[in-house]
């Protein structure tokens, strides 16, 4: 929060300004007297400047301003979607620090419509008293490294899509509810997800004692409440990358879709298929970097085979995963590179075989994925293995 976010707000902010500015050059001619005014005072108040918090030192400030306009460059060239985040942006990113030592008097905080900005609000975590293992300065709050991050030991099982999702209930139920609106929420999320076949473990947590009379469960309590199972939203769990034939999603549907043809199953479950289909599947159990930080590499090679046999013949082929999210996209993603060219047409690996592969060229192709499969998050680790295979592959080849 001190350094990522406020380099890529101040990024995007660029980009976004080079964009209005060659949307005013091209169309110069075509564009209305007042369009042309409007953009060009929108570009005038727009800032671009980076701004850091009081605890950055100047010599970090001075090492990421020299940067600034290659990674402006770079995600310009990037093939990301600029356009529409341009669209609605109104109003540069600027990031604003709260920590829980920040005194705020609200009625003093001017109406969002007046601010020239677009706020970010990182909040720490971090607790402010007298604790071991922290790092200070003269500006900033006590820090513990890695609170953020361990949210397994203060989250109660919440993830990000589940908090944002319900919210205004769990502000709505004030401190004393709190957890126990948080444990009928992650109840009803795990119970949803076993429904749909997904990894759905009962979630334990170390309660807090009790304060004030209310009641707390107990310590290392398991949350098993009843809760009612959601209709399960099929549609989302799959998705067509363009017009390229190829498919990628959650495996729990995969026999479930009947606009493909095969299906590459990369789960490490295997899935229910007729027998007159077993030609058209292909199960890869895959686990991701964390668990074996080559099993992807090792079953990328039968796998773009496995597509190449399938696709050369004009078949659709759907490429799935235990979630959806990340194994199927890195495979999807070495499929892309491998067997097609960069119009966007399956050649059957040709124009792999003319060119040298690039950490850019790799990124834009993820870019291309991720505005299909808009659930995609890919792991480092994982397109480390992707990298590593194209580029071994290229190699092997030219051998």
């Amino acid at each position: 929060m001190s350094k990522t976010i406020p380099m890529w707000s101040c990024v995007v902010n660029r980009s976004i300004f080079n964009h209005w500015n060659r949307l005013c050059n091209i169309d110069a001619g075509l564009t209305s007297d007042d369009d042309g005014d409007n953009i060009r005072k929108l570009l005038d108040k727009w800032d671009c400047s980076l701004h850091l918090p009081l605890w950055v030192s100047n010599t970090e400030r001075a090492s990421i301003e020299a940067r600034l306009d290659e990674w402006t460059r770079e995600l310009d060239e990037s093939g990301a979607d600029i356009a529409s985040l341009a669209s609605c942006l109104r109003k540069p990113l600027r990031p604003l620090w709260v920590s829980q030592k920040t005194v705020i008097w609200l009625n003093e905080v001017p109406e969002h419509d007046s601010w020239d900005f677009t706020p970010l609000i990182l909040v720490s975590a971090s607790a402010s008293g007298e604790l071991q293992n922290r790092t200070s300065s003269e500006f900033s709050w006590n820090y513990i490294p890695g609170a953020g991050d361990d949210e397994e030991s203060w989250a109660r099982g919440l993830s990000p899509n589940v908090f944002w999702t319900h919210v205004d209930d769990l502000i709505h139920s004030g401190p004393d509810l709190c957890n126990q609106k948080v444990a009928e929420i992650v109840e009803n999320d795990r119970v949803y997800r076993a429904h749909r076949g997904q990894e759905a473990p009962q979630v334990v947590v170390k309660c807090s004692k009790s304060n004030g009379g209310v009641n707390h469960a107990k310590s290392d309590e398991i949350l098993c409440l009843s809760a009612q199972i959601p209709k399960v939203d099929e549609e989302r769990l799959v998705f067509w990358l363009s017009s390229t034939n190829l498919a990628v999603g959650a495996s729990q549907v995969a026999c479930k879709e009947t606009s493909i043809d095969c299906i590459l199953n990369c789960d490490q479950n295997p899935i229910s298929v007729p027998v007159s289909y077993l030609e058209e599947h292909l199960h890869l159990p895959m686990k991701g970097s964390k668990f074996d930080r080559f099993s992807i590499s090792r079953n990328l090679p039968p796998a773009v085979n496995f597509a190449k046999l399938k696709m050369s013949s004009g078949k659709k082929v759907l490429v799935c995963c235990q979630d959806g999210e990340d194994i199927s996209i890195c495979v999807c993603l070495a499929i892309l590179m491998s067997l097609f060219n960069e119009e966007g047409a399956f050649d059957g690996g040709k124009s792999f075989e003319e060119k040298s592969i690039t950490k850019m060229d790799m990124r834009r192709m993820l870019i291309f994925i991720c505005k299909y499969a808009v659930n995609a998050r890919p792991s480092r680790g994982n397109l480390k293995q992707v990298f590593g295979f194209l580029s071994s592959h290229r190699e092997n080849s030219d051998e």
